[in-house]
C-alpha cells in the first residue's frame, strides 16, 4: 500500500528531529570531553564550564521569554519557586556537575554504558517517593540492567573508581530531579519546556555551583596566570548546550519523549563507536557484551512503556465514547419528553 504525502512529509520531519537531537547530543557530549580532558584541552574545570552554559543558556532564554517573547513565561508564585523550582535547581545543578566531572576521569563509551542505569534509578526512587506502583517483573528488569552495567564495568580496562562514583551520582541527582519534577510541578498542573526550564532553572543552578566554585576551583583559576578563556571555544560550545536544549523542545513536542528514548539508544551506540574508532578509548568484548545485555533490558523497559501508554490511551478513548454515547441517550430522552409535551 503506497504511503500519502502527507504522511510521509511527517515521518520525514520527524527522522529529521530525531537526526538533529542524536547530532546535537552528539556533539556536546564529545566537546565536553575535549574540553575537560587533560589528554586533549586540558581545562579541567567542570564547575567553572557548567556554570558558563547555565549563565549562556539563561540569558538566551531571559531573550527569548522576555524581550522577544516567543516563549510564554508559566505563572508561577514566589513560594511556589522556592518550594518546587529551587530543590529541583539544586539536583539539577549537581548532576550536571558531576555528570561533567566524569569526563575527566573516564571514556565517553564507558559514561554512555553507565548512563544506562537511568531507569534503574527513575524507577527506583518513583517506587520510593511512591510515583511508581513496585512490581516485581519490572524490578527483575532493572536487576538485568544494573548486572549488564556490572559486567560492562568489571571489563572496563581504564576503570577509575571515583570516575564511577561521580557518574553514578549524576544519574541518581538527575533520576531524582525528575521525579520531583512529577511530584512538585507536573502534580500541580504545570509543565515547562526546555525554555522556560532554562529560563526558571538556569540560573537558579548558576548560585548553587558558585559556592563550589567560590572554594574548589576560583583560587585555582586566579593564579593560574597563563589561562585566558577562549571565546571561540566556550562560546561555541555554550551555543551547542543551549541548541541542544531547543532539539529537546522539538523532539518531545513533534513526536514523544518515548521516541528520545529510543534515539538515545542509537547516540549512545554511536558515541560508543566513535569513542572506540576516532579517540581510540579501549573497548573491550566484555565491555560490548555487558552493554548490550543492559541495552536489551532498557529496550524491554522501553517497549513496556510503550505497551502502557497504548492501553492507556485504549481505555481513555473508550471512557470518551462511552460519556458521549451517555451525552447522547440523554438528549434523545430530553428530545422525546419535549415532543410528548407537545
Amino acid at each position: 500500500m503506497a504511503i500519502s504525502d502527507g504522511v510521509l512529509k511527517k515521518i520525514i520531519i520527524s527522522y529529521t528531529y530525531v537526526a538533529i537531537w542524536i547530532f546535537l547530543s552528539f556533539t556536546v557530549i564529545v566537546y565536553n570531553k575535549y574540553i575537560l580532558d587533560r589528554k586533549m584541552y586540558n581545562w579541567p574545570y567542570p564547575i567553572s564550564l557548567t556554570m558558563i552554559h547555565m549563565a549562556f543558556c539563561s540569558s538566551l532564554a531571559y531573550l527569548l521569554v522576555r524581550v522577544f517573547k516567543l516563549v510564554e513565561p508559566v505563572s508561577m508564585s514566589r513560594d511556589l519557586y522556592l518550594r518546587s523550582v529551587v530543590p529541583i535547581g539544586l539536583l539539577y545543578s549537581l548532576s550536571l556537575w558531576f555528570s561533567n566531572s566524569a569526563y575527566i576521569f573516564l571514556s565517553v563509551s564507558f559514561i554512555q554504558m553507565l548512563k544506562a542505569l537511568m531507569p534503574v534509578a527513575v524507577y527506583s526512587i518513583g517506587v520510593v517517593f511512591k510515583k511508581e506502583t513496585f512490581k516485581s517483573e519490572v524490578m527483575a528488569n532493572m536487576v538485568s540492567i544494573s548486572l549488564g552495567v556490572a559486567v560492562a564495568a568489571y571489563g572496563e580496562a581504564q576503570f577509575d573508581a571515583w570516575g564511577v562514583t561521580l557518574q553514578l551520582l549524576a544519574v541518581a541527582f538527575e533520576a531524582t530531579r525528575l521525579v520531583l519534577i512529577q511530584i512538585l510541578l507536573n502534580s500541580k498542573g504545570i509543565s515547562l519546556n526546555p525554555i522556560t526550564s532554562l529560563y526558571y532553572i538556569a540560573p537558579c543552578c548558576l548560585v548553587f555551583l558558585s559556592i563550589p566554585w567560590l572554594i574548589m576551583e576560583y583560587p585555582s583559576l586566579r593564579d593560574n596566570s597563563s589561562f585566558h578563556l577562549d571565546f571561540v571555544i566556550f562560546g561555541t560550545n555554550s551555543t551547542c548546550a543551549f541548541a541542544l536544549n531547543l532539539a529537546v523542545f522539538l523532539l518531545v513536542g513533534k513526536t514523544s519523549a518515548l521516541t528520545m528514548n529510543v534515539a538515545g539508544v542509537v547516540k549512545d551506540w554511536l558515541l560508543i563507536a566513535f569513542s572506540w574508532s576516532v579517540i581510540k578509548d579501549t573497548v573491550t568484548p566484555l565491555n560490548l557484551i555487558g552493554y548490550g545485555l543492559a541495552f536489551l533490558g532498557v529496550a524491554y523497559y522501553n517497549h513496556s512503556k510503550l505497551q502502557a501508554l497504548k492501553a492507556s490511551e485504549t481505555q481513555k478513548k473508550a471512557q470518551q465514547a462511552d460519556e458521549e454515547a451517555g451525552r447522547l441517550l440523554e438528549e434523545r430522552d430530553e428530545e422525546r419528553k419535549n415532543e410528548n409535551q407537545n
